[in-house]
């Protein structure tokens, strides 16, 4: 497993465990993503694929199983040891952008590395400025968020997802609000950043076509891997 940025063996989420309302959500989930992949997780609505991309970012946790990252087993480490490892090592895309309207696209970007306090300021604006030049979006760095297209709050929100320059990039739908030339466009900004970098992106996505044009298809249904 020299090679594997992601290891998931035996992965079980459970709510509610033992209440009347208990539900299984996750079941057995067994799953292995080498560095520099690029792969899709594919399914119905309700199938658990945004459970499973929570567990793999650190934002919840396993009822039972091991998840490793980065050749680190995150099973034993404590809260503060998990947000160390998820604001170094995973970058986030989501469907809405969650840009902060009162920054500019520079100011919204530079967000993780201040809030880590690892960059001077000096630094995380040099670093922002370089990772907006890369997604095309020079011409309105200093533009708030309110006033750019969806297209460009995306582009700035995997601009903000790469700012720590993590491992691992975990978008869920993060085309599912744009038209088709926007979900184009993204969906190449993505490409290149995992060929050029070699960062690993997992994509959770309902569209077919970009899920060809993925290195791999995960596809889960019921909580299950089945292809």
């Amino acid at each position: 497993m020299a090679n594997s940025i992601l290891t998931l063996t035996k992965i079980n989420k459970v709510y509610n465990p033992g209440e009347p309302s208990e539900v299984a959500v996750l079941h057995d989930i067994d799953m292995e993503m080498k560095r520099g992949e690029f792969v899709a997780i594919m399914g119905p609505s309700g199938s658990g694929k945004s459970t499973l991309l929570n567990i793999i970012g650190l934002l919840d946790r396993p009822t039972s199983g091991s998840l490793t990252i980065n050749g680190q087993d995150t099973g034993g480490l404590k809260d503060a040891e998990i947000t160390h490892l998820r604001g170094h090592k995973i970058g986030f895309v989501f469907q809405y952008h969650y840009l902060i309207s009162a920054f500019t696209a520079l100011e919204n970007v530079m967000m993780p590395m201040l809030v880590d306090h690892g960059f001077q300021t000096e630094q995380a604006e040099a670093r922002a400025n370089e990772l907006i030049r890369r997604v095309g979006l020079t011409h309105v760095a200093h533009h708030r968020s309110n006033d750019m297209s969806g297209g460009q709050q995306q582009r700035v929100a995997i601009a903000r997802g790469l700012a720590m320059n993590p491992d691992i990039l975990l978008a869920d739908e993060p085309t599912g609000n744009l038209d088709t030339e926007s979900t184009k466009s993204i969906f190449e900004l993505m490409r290149e950043v995992n060929r050029t970098s070699g960062t690993s992106i997992l994509l959770i996505t309902h569209n077919h076509d970009l899920g060809r044009q993925c290195d791999r298809i995960i596809q889960v249904v019921d909580g299950r891997i089945v292809t």
